[in-house]
């Protein structure tokens, strides 16, 4: 018994050795946070946020110290304990007020951004909603620290507890919407050409980021909640359907029965909305079918007839082929026909096509070599009946197509018929294609003119031609340094059809406007200096009698 009552005489001088100790950390710690409060006042910008960081540190480091010190209470500590903690109350209320205007603010300049630039600000936003959701998880803990002093704010915790409510509803609502524009993104881009890959890809990404931030912010606020006896059982499906990991929450019997319910109801809609469609499309695969059979037996017959009269004087094995080879077209054409009605996509199928017509092109190349050019150039349209290309060593205007050869108008009103073969195996480039064409020009100035007013100067030309387009924005740089001038780069966006327009209307203005501004336009020339060597006889004899 004596023992018994010696060990908790030591364990209880232990205990209030160290709060004593805690104490006189909690004092010298509020001495720091009061100094750092009166450097803030003195300070802006970096050196500003540099002290708010030590705050924050040093308020960190008072919670820790705070928290052993509220597990160990007694009567005589309590009172001052309350008082911190209330404090404490006080500074997270301000963060949270401030942080959630901070993100707004930040939200605000995001949707205003382009998406290179939203990317960039992406990650100043995450940095201020991770402080958010841990100052909502100081405030939590401040209420329990409350509690535990038998002095709890019920008003004000609430009030925390509704708004905690709030907020998670509004993040699982933001989730929900980014998971489906992700989604959705993510669609597109398996089905859209390289031209617009590079848009896409970026937008697919900040939505991707944004899933990714919001579930992390949704398992914080979930993990608040629970804690407030908030329901988020719907929110842990989400996450799990988002996610697809698997935890100790999803493991509880109310979470599995969501989600295995989430799941027949899924199956249930999909069932009743698409099997009609499904078997419709079946019957239509069938009917498809039996038809095609019927009009290949058909054809083979009108064929034969056809390909049987006596003034072809067709040989037996090329009636056969005829006959063989019209049924088995029809057929195969019926084939393609029945599975794109049940949704198969034929383009990998024309595609494999594609390529074996270029073997067997390779292959019978002295025959068939502007055939199948001819198909290449059906299947892939490098261009098309009108447009301006340069194919084959010449430049002009398609005016007429077909599997051998293809008929180009010069521009001096020449008609040049090129075999088909010579046009694939060259480069190929088309004009016209595309809607909007990027002029490119250089213009120089001397040395001696000033950069800036030729900038402006060209700026205004750029802006006052009515073809040209503010999307994209010009370009107007200099570009080299050259041997006798400075040369810019003028390079304005306008519609196909302005493409000459421009540049012979721009180059004019150029020369004129810099004739009125005084800005010299320098040409290549090259200064030879001549020096002619005199000798003077008188001086030549009197330095050679010097040297004798």
């Amino acid at each position: 018994m004596r023992n018994l009552i010696w060990l908790f005489l030591l364990f209880s001088s232990l205990s209030f050795a160290n709060q004593s100790q805690d104490l006189v950390e909690l004092d010298n710690i509020n001495n720091e946070v009061t100094r750092l409060k009166q450097e803030a006042s003195s300070f802006t910008g970096s050196d500003l946020a540099v002290i708010r960081v030590q705050q924050v540190d040093k308020n960190n480091e008072l919670r820790i110290v705070l928290s052993r010190l509220v597990n160990r209470h007694n009567e005589s500590t309590s009172p001052l304990l309350v008082k911190e903690v209330k404090a404490q109350i006080i500074y997270a209320e301000r963060s949270i007020a401030y942080l959630d205007r901070d993100i707004k603010d930040k939200q605000e300049l995001i949707d205003s951004s382009d998406i290179e630039h939203k990317l960039v600000l992406q990650n100043t936003l995450k940095e201020s909603k991770d402080y958010y959701y841990l100052a909502l998880n100081d405030q939590f803990e401040n209420y329990q620290w409350l509690t535990q002093l038998d002095k709890p704010e019920k008003t004000k915790a609430l009030a925390f507890k509704l708004l905690i409510d709030q907020k998670i509803k509004f993040l699982s609502a933001s989730l929900s919407f980014d998971t489906s524009r992700e989604q959705l993104l993510s669609d597109q881009l398996q089905h859209s050409s390289d031209s617009e890959k590079s848009s896409l890809t970026l937008d697919h990404l900040f939505f991707e980021r944004k899933v990714q931030n919001s579930t992390n912010g949704l398992e914080l606020l979930i993990a608040i909640a629970d804690n407030l006896d908030i329901d988020t059982t719907e929110y842990k499906r989400q996450l799990f359907s988002t996610t697809g990991d698997l935890t100790e929450d999803i493991l509880n019997f109310p979470v599995i029965a969501v989600i295995l319910s989430d799941w027949f109801a899924s199956g249930s809609d999909w069932v009743l909305k698409h099997a009609p469609d499904q078997f419709l499309k079946f019957l239509v695969f069938i009917l498809i079918l039996v038809a095609t059979r019927f009009i290949a037996r058909l054809t083979s017959k009108v064929v034969l007839k056809a390909v049987v009269q006596p003034h072809l004087h067709m040989s037996k094995l090329m009636q056969d082929f005829f006959v063989s080879m019209s049924s088995k077209l029809i057929f195969f054409i019926g084939i393609l026909i029945a599975f794109s009605k049940i949704g198969l996509d034929l383009a990998p199928v024309l595609t494999g096509f594609g390529v074996a017509g270029i073997i067997i092109g390779f292959a019978l190349q002295d025959t068939l070599s502007n055939f199948a050019s001819g198909m290449m150039l059906l299947i892939y349209r490098p261009f098309d009946v009108g447009d301006f290309v340069e194919a084959g060593g010449v430049s002009g205007k398609v005016s007429h197509m077909s599997l051998v050869n293809t008929t180009i108008k010069t521009f001096d009103n020449q008609i040049i018929i090129l075999p088909n073969s010579k046009i694939w195996g060259d480069v190929i480039k088309n004009v016209t294609h595309e809607r909007l064409r990027r002029v490119d020009m250089v213009f120089s100035i001397g040395y001696n003119d000033s950069i800036e007013h030729a900038e402006n100067v060209l700026a205004e030309i750029i802006d006052a031609h009515p073809a040209t387009l503010k999307k994209p924005e010009p370009s107007i740089k200099v570009h080299t340094l050259g041997a006798s001038s400075v040369d810019f780069i003028v390079r304005p966006w306008v519609k196909t059809d302005d493409y000459w327009d421009v540049y012979w209307d721009v180059t004019r203005e150029v020369k004129l406007r810099f004739d009125q501004e005084g800005i010299s336009i320098p040409f290549a020339q090259q200064d030879v200096h001549v020096h002619f060597a005199r000798k003077d006889k008188k001086l030549a004899t009197t330095h050679n009698a010097d040297n004798d």
